[in-house]
């Protein structure tokens, strides 16, 4: 998933519409980025759009730049680069209040003499403010912390996101070390305010949040600020530098005391006030928190009941197809059991087989390395627009891999000369399994996430806005559609003369890794609305996940945690992933051999992340106009205007 590393602000605006979710090169870097103050950026001047529309863009963007400093740094917006978000209450409202007044002008504006591309902002920008305030009324900026987000996790890899190329740069990320104790002041403040509507979090997604803020907050970095996960961007100065000294101040004196304060508030008031409960249903916001979210997530009306029947059906489906996939393997005990004993006998197997598991951290980030470099080759069979901007493999920072995911997207930007980065959880090499590797590599990499997110944020011709729009259905369900794009990859791509090829998935326990990763996200959809809307137990939804993949004991535990504390946000992985399916299918059968998957990917991505009920009319109109073409659609169709 998507690094959601502008969460700072994202409780106060649209909690899932701002990113907070490479070949493999170097850490590259733009040569100089801006480091003046910038003028507010406008796009009034784009050739035939109504000015008048391209201002309310103009508007929402700016909103969004001034409510999260560290989103515009990443976008190479520097207006606002020496300062963090405002999560204060009175900031809140008066960004809600000018969310509701750009929305009530775009519902009032007349859309009968605008062109297709003036209204489709409209109606993007519409769907994007009703969602956001939809999800205001439940105060998301009162939970600011979960198992996987917070500011203990989010401020120390801050600066993996932000342009830091020169003295100016890191002048103003010092002054933003200085304005970290403002800042938390206010998420306490929040969080009291959450206390006092009793509107609080689980307590089981908080249980290492104290252990890890203390680990930010420790005397050795009071000693030596150098070894604070803060001071990174300073390592490589020279002794006696001024900024490096400004930032070891920063960290002494600003920093630490600050997160021993947040420590001792989660330790000592709010986790003691937290609730046993686990589900959203469970809350004092209640069933329709949960349905919003569900809502926001999938961008769709499912209810929760038939979210859990798909998921149940998906997961029926899979599983056979997995205990097919065991007969092709070398365990030597496939004869010995039957059904359901033998599935869960060959996932003790993969559990616990050193085979499957690395003894160093630089052994996987090299086999992660070798396959992201192996999947370029076949990118330009699949696509005509590939993205410019690079992207590296790093580990995830130790002090968050405990309770982090097996891996995310850390997107960058073009703009701001910052790479993407795949970011790999070497915690606990037992537990990370080299039979997903394949699937985990096509999801967070190319042409999953880094490969979408930096095709979004290279788009041409566009209002700089819809680069902003990460609705998760689309970001996600592409990036699962893309592990299923590895069967036409490799040396034997699957392809209509040649269609149980297997790609780069030949090897059977690379195959049931892909499978179980995909088992993984359709028991999300069972597990995810059993706890908020069905009454299910934690342990319950463990045993499900146990039971129905291979996953191991503690990227499940993590995960379980992940869904708890994210309502809704599981479901929207498969969801998406079905609906690009389903648009892919109904565009082979309605052109047959003219059919070209490159167009097809290229439409698909071609106008940013969409809301599934929009993308669907987008692919309508390219089928439809592929359909009165009088020849055969050129190879590539590029990056299309919507």
């Amino acid at each position: 998933m998507p690094k959601q590393n502008c969460r700072l602000r994202v409780c106060a605006l649209a909690a899932s519409l701002v990113l907070a979710s490479g070949g493999i090169g170097p850490e590259c870097f733009a040569s100089e980025p801006p480091n003046t103050p910038q003028s507010a950026p406008t796009r009034t001047g784009i050739a035939g759009r109504s000015p008048q529309v391209l201002g309310l863009l103009d508007e929402y963007y700016d909103l969004q730049m001034r409510s999260s400093p560290e989103a515009a740094s990443t976008k190479g917006d520097l207006r606002f680069n020496d300062q963090l978000s405002d999560v204060s209450a009175p900031a809140i409202a008066r960004d809600r209040a000018q969310l509701r007044s750009i929305l009530d002008r775009v519902r009032a504006f007349d859309r009968v003499a605008l062109d297709e591309a003036d209204v489709i902002d409209l109606d993007l920008l519409e769907y994007t403010l009703a969602v956001a305030l939809d999800s205001a009324r439940f105060f998301p900026e009162q939970q600011p912390i979960t198992a996987l987000s917070g500011p203990h996790i989010e401020l120390p890899q801050l600066y993996l996101s932000i342009p830091l190329q020169n003295d100016a740069l890191l002048t103003d990320y010092a002054a933003r070390l200085e304005k970290i104790p403002g800042l938390i002041r206010q998420h306490i403040a929040n969080m009291r305010d959450g206390l006092r509507a009793g509107r609080v979090p689980p307590k089981v997604i908080l249980a290492k949040s104290v252990e890890l803020t203390r680990g930010l907050a420790g005397d050795d970095a009071v000693n030596d600020p150098t070894i604070s996960p803060f001071y990174a961007p300073f390592r490589a100065r020279p002794a006696g530098d001024p900024i490096s000294a400004r930032g070891a101040k920063a960290v002494r004196e600003q920093v630490v005391p600050a997160f021993r304060a947040l420590a001792d508030f989660l330790e000592k008031e709010y986790i003691p006030g937290c609730r046993e409960t686990i589900g959203a249903g469970q809350g004092i916001d209640g069933i329709p928190y949960y349905e919003s979210n569900l809502r926001r997530e999938t961008t769709t009306t499912l209810s929760a009941q038939q979210i859990h029947d798909i998921g149940l059906k998906e997961v029926a489906r899979i599983k056979g197809e997995m205990m097919r996939v065991i007969d092709e393997t070398d365990w030597a005990d496939k004869d010995k059991y039957k059904g359901e004993e033998r599935f869960a006998k060959f996932v003790e197997f993969l559990r616990t087989d050193p085979r499957f598991y690395f003894t160093s951290d630089k052994a996987m980030l090299d086999g992660y390395k070798v396959i992201c470099k192996s999947i370029d080759p076949d990118l330009t069979r699949l696509f005509g627009v590939m993205p410019r901007l690079t992207y590296g493999i790093r580990p995830i920072p130790r002090f968050a891999a405990p309770s982090s995911p097996a891996a995310y997207c850390y997107p960058g930007s073009i703009k701001s000369g910052i790479p993407g980065y795949f970011m790999v959880n070497t915690y606990d090499l037992s537990q990370r399994p080299k039979y997903g590797m394949w699937s985990l590599s096509l999801h967070e990499a190319v042409p999953g996430h880094h490969f979408q997110l930096s095709i979004a944020d290279e788009l041409e011709g566009l209002h700089p806005y819809r680069t902003m729009l990460q609705y998760t259905s689309f970001v996600e369900g592409w990036a699962l559609y893309s592990e299923s794009l590895g069967l036409e990859m490799g040396d034997s791509p699957r392809t209509p003369a040649n269609p149980t090829s297997r790609g780069v998935y030949s090897d059977p326990y690379d195959y049931f890794g892909r499978l179980s990763d995909e088992i993984w996200r359709a028991c999300r959809l069972v597990v995810d609305t059993g706890m908020h809307a069905l009454g299910w137990t934690r342990r319950q939804a463990i045993d499900y996940m146990l039971a129905n993949s291979a996953g191991t004991e503690l990227d499940t535990v993590s995960e379980i945690d992940r869904y708890i504390g994210w309502p809704g946000q599981a479901c929207a992985y498969k969801i998406g992933e079905l609906k690009i399916l389903e648009l892919r299918g109904r565009a082979e059968k309605a052109l047959g051999s003219r059919f070209d998957v490159r167009a097809f990917h290229d439409e698909v991505l071609g106008a940013g992340a969409l809301p599934l009920s929009v993308l669907d009319k987008r692919i309508d109109r390219w089928i439809e106009k592929q359909q009165k073409a009088n020849t055969q659609p050129p190879e590539g169709s590029g990056v299309a205007r919507p």
